[in-house]
């Protein structure tokens, strides 16, 4: 369960099957949102709707999800995840450069979908909820505290910022390299291993001993598995 309210969110594909399956699923989830089968009525629809998010498939006809990521990134204060049916570098890379906050290679599955949506609201629009509840963690912004349970727990600022960004994105495999880029800064010069010094005070401080809510995933990260 998530508290953020009132979230508007544009779903941009030029296929209406994807677009009515989206649709539903979001509208279900309590989002308010609008969708568009081209380019250029998206960046219309945009200037008024005013969305939060924008999900932008990348292969439309006349003008593509890049340009739209980018006349959208230029004019509005708007996250993107973009779509692609091909896992090609490149088009994330270019994608990325244009400003968008998220990738994601179809098919895929609605649950991962409303996890990154979930993610980037709150990572843009931290003001549109000073509460978040994520299975059994309760995660207060005005206070600076995260509860599991409605058991208060004793966070350093780090340690808070390290938790609170993996339950928002929970069931996510994040790696240390993101969480240091997300938690600690892009320009943080020390080594990835104090990545593993936080996780174990993190585990100690929800007894988490046999690691069943803060899950090691060898050779490629941490995930906070809620369901």
């Amino acid at each position: 369960m998530n508290q953020i309210k009132g979230i508007k969110i544009l779903l941009v594909d030029d296929e209406a099957t994807i677009l009515q399956f989206l649709e539903l699923g979001l509208v279900n989830e309590g989002f308010e949102v609008q969708t568009a089968q081209d380019g250029m009525t998206a960046v219309t629809l945009a200037k008024s709707f005013q969305p939060h998010l924008a999900i932008l498939d990348v292969m439309m006809p006349g003008m593509d999800g890049f340009e739209v990521c980018r006349m959208l990134k230029k004019t509005e204060n708007i996250a993107v995840i973009m779509l692609t049916a091909k896992d090609e570098v490149v088009d994330r890379v270019k994608g990325l450069s244009l400003g968008a906050d998220d990738y994601m290679m179809k098919p895929f599955s609605f649950e991962e979908l409303l996890a990154r949506i979930h993610a980037r609201i709150r990572n843009q629009f931290p003001n549109l909820a000073s509460e978040v509840i994520q299975g059994p963690f309760r995660i207060d912004d005005r206070r600076k505290e995260i509860s599991i349970e409605n058991r208060v727990l004793e966070l350093t600022t780090t340690e808070y910022g390290l938790l609170k960004f993996l339950v928002i994105n929970h069931g996510l495999v994040l790696s240390k390299a993101m969480i240091l880029d997300k938690v600690w800064g892009y320009d943080f010069g020390g080594e990835e291993n104090i990545v593993e010094v936080y996780i174990r005070s993190l585990r100690e401080k929800l007894n988490d001993k046999e690691h069943r809510l803060i899950r090691t995933i060898r050779g490629a990260g941490y995930r906070i598995d809620l369901t």
